[in-house]
């Protein structure tokens, strides 16, 4: 008597459960560094680099000011420190006269390798506008320390550094304010030779330090990241 072979039923994997989702990717840094950065944002859609610290860094730390045109016009201070960039929204931008004290608003920790974004993202997403490297370079600790002094700096609300940027140089100082809520600090140069009352350094530069294009000119381009809350 003839037996029947058993068939197996084929079952079609969908194609978005074959390769692991950006978010899923991103999971192990939800609640440690970068989790605040990745849970804003939803990795399936935005073309933004995900949230990750390096496994190494590079010896020299870096820095960049990205001018940004969101609900309001600001400047990004972002500061390499410990494999992620600590980072401000500063409203009128830095200032090179040392009376001048820029308010500095904290805000969300950013992947190091969000240090080359140049492009627009989309109203309506989070952080929606339009984004330019402003400038950028390497920084150091004011004394020498390296980084054990800006991370001792960092947690006493007293961070002092010389920046060696395209555009920005000498030495500043974010110093913290004692208010309830988001910290909030103050940026201030010091004086030094690269300090200038007279000069309004966010006014007489207003082209990106990596294209030289306005930020009319990077709205009219193709870059687009999206992201959502």
């Amino acid at each position: 008597m003839a037996t029947k072979r058993a068939t197996r039923k084929r079952v079609t994997t969908p194609k978005s459960a074959k390769r692991p989702s950006a978010r899923k990717a991103a999971t192990a840094t939800k609640n440690g560094a970068l989790g605040e950065y990745n849970r804003k944002r939803d990795f399936t859609l935005t073309r933004e680099p995900a949230g990750r610290v390096p496994a190494t860094r590079t010896k020299a730390l870096r820095f960049v000011i990205q001018k940004h045109a969101a609900s309001h016009l600001h400047y990004d201070v972002r500061l390499e420190l410990d494999g992620v960039m600590k980072s401000w929204a500063v409203p009128k931008g830095p200032s090179l006269d040392p009376s001048m004290r820029r308010l500095a608003m904290e805000v969300e920790d950013h992947p190091i390798a969000y240090n080359t974004f140049e492009g627009t993202i989309p109203a309506g997403e989070y952080g929606g506008g339009t984004v330019m490297l402003w400038d950028r370079g390497t920084y150091e600790a004011e004394d020498g320390g390296g980084v054990t002094s800006l991370r001792e700096g960092y947690r006493r609300g007293d961070v002092k550094f010389i920046l060696h940027g395209k555009r920005l140089h000498g030495s500043w100082v974010l110093v913290r304010m004692k208010r309830p809520g988001r910290p909030q600090w103050l940026l201030i140069k010091h004086r030094d030779e690269y300090a200038d009352s007279k000069r309004d350094v966010t006014e007489d530069i207003r082209t990106s330090v990596a294209t030289k294009r306005t930020m009319e000119e990077i709205a009219a381009g193709r870059r687009v990241w999206r992201s959502n809350r």
